[in-house]
């Protein structure tokens, strides 16, 4: 293997006690449904597929979904053209705004989210949340990294932390919108410091893009995000990366990147991301859906796809899905609280 295959792929168990083993998949028991609704599940998809991501181009989300778009086409999955479009801001909650919207009852319309967006959605106080979407299925999970410009005096988490702990507002950090999982894990290293989560001084962007060139302008001293969208810079020379939020270290260019435990900081957090349907669709919509996901997973491009990004397995649909995005919404709410990075 090489490039970012060369990290060993985990798995990653459920995110919450709640979600059951033995649960049956929803799409499995939807056997009902109109008879527009049947027709759609006979020969779904009747049209070309649109995936939006709710974010600017170069993020997780995009990728995620460029990545299923590919999958989709390559390994002949559907017989129709898949599309994918991005609509950026406010972490997400824009995008949301407009999916539950003028999206709504149509299952040829998907959208990429995840637990970034459960985060943007507290802080902001967004009026629509995730309860208003049709879960259809949780993807991956990946580790987060911190990294510095290759040119840092930073060396190691310690380092970085030193100062952090001398002068919060010393440490600009940058990454996602506020109150994602970026922003979520500088507020917890902070708390784990002994530092005031209010006193973190965060930069958010609305895409990977964005963060990933003010990592390199030095306009951040640290940047936080996924592994994945690091890799191709950490590879490059480019950035160096201090620790990664899982609970084992993770590859990177070939080389074992530290866990912020082993550095002596107890966080621990990994980023999931998942694909959902609008609201209004019928219970056969949502198994054709269902099922067009579930042949996609079981590809050998979907495997080749969570190898080469170091991606984790993190696949659950119907009820499973569902309890996840309600558990996950009530745990990221508790820290949001906690981390005093509401509005």
């Amino acid at each position: 293997m090489e490039g970012s295959s060369r990290r060993r792929r985990r798995r990653f168990g459920s995110a919450t006690a709640a979600v059951a083993l033995a649960t049956v998949l929803a799409a499995c028991s939807q056997q009902g449904g109109d008879a527009a609704g049947s027709k759609a599940a006979d020969g779904y998809p009747e049209r070309n597929i649109e995936i939006m991501v709710p974010a600017a181009p170069g993020g997780g989300w995009d990728l995620t979904a460029r990545s299923m778009q590919k999958v989709l086409r390559d390994d002949k999955v559907v017989d129709r053209a898949v599309e994918v479009f991005n609509v950026p801001g406010a972490g997400g909650t824009i995008g949301l705004s407009q999916f539950t919207g003028k999206s709504k009852g149509d299952p040829h319309q998907l959208m990429a989210t995840g637990l970034v967006m459960i985060g943007a959605i507290e802080q902001s106080g967004s009026p629509v949340n995730l309860g208003a979407v049709t879960p259809i299925a949780t993807l991956t999970a990946e580790a987060e990294a911190i990294v510095v410009p290759a040119s840092s005096k930073y060396r190691t988490l310690k380092d970085l932390m030193t100062d952090f702990r001398k002068d919060p507002k010393s440490v600009t950090w940058g990454g996602g919108s506020v109150g994602g999982t970026d922003h979520i894990i500088a507020g917890l290293l902070a708390k784990t410091a002994g530092v005031d989560p209010s006193k973190v001084k965060y930069a958010g962007y609305a895409g990977g893009g964005e963060a990933t060139a003010a990592i390199l302008s030095g306009e951040i001293d640290a940047g936080i995000s996924g592994v994945s969208e690091f890799e191709e810079q950490v590879s490059a020379g480019k950035m160096r990366i201090l620790a990664t939020s899982g609970a084992e270290p993770v590859e990177v260019a070939g080389r074992p990147a530290p866990t912020i435990t082993g550095e002596g900081f107890d966080v621990e957090l990994m980023n999931w991301r998942a694909i959902v349907a609008p609201p209004g669709i019928s219970d056969a919509e949502r198994t054709a859906v269902t099922e067009v996901i579930d042949t996609m997973h079981k590809t050998p491009g979907w495997q080749r796809v969570l190898e080469q990004q170091g991606w984790d397995d993190y696949y659950h649909t119907g009820d499973e899905a569902e309890t996840i995005f309600k558990d996950e919404t009530t745990r990221v709410k508790g820290i949001i609280k906690d981390l005093g990075v509401t509005t």
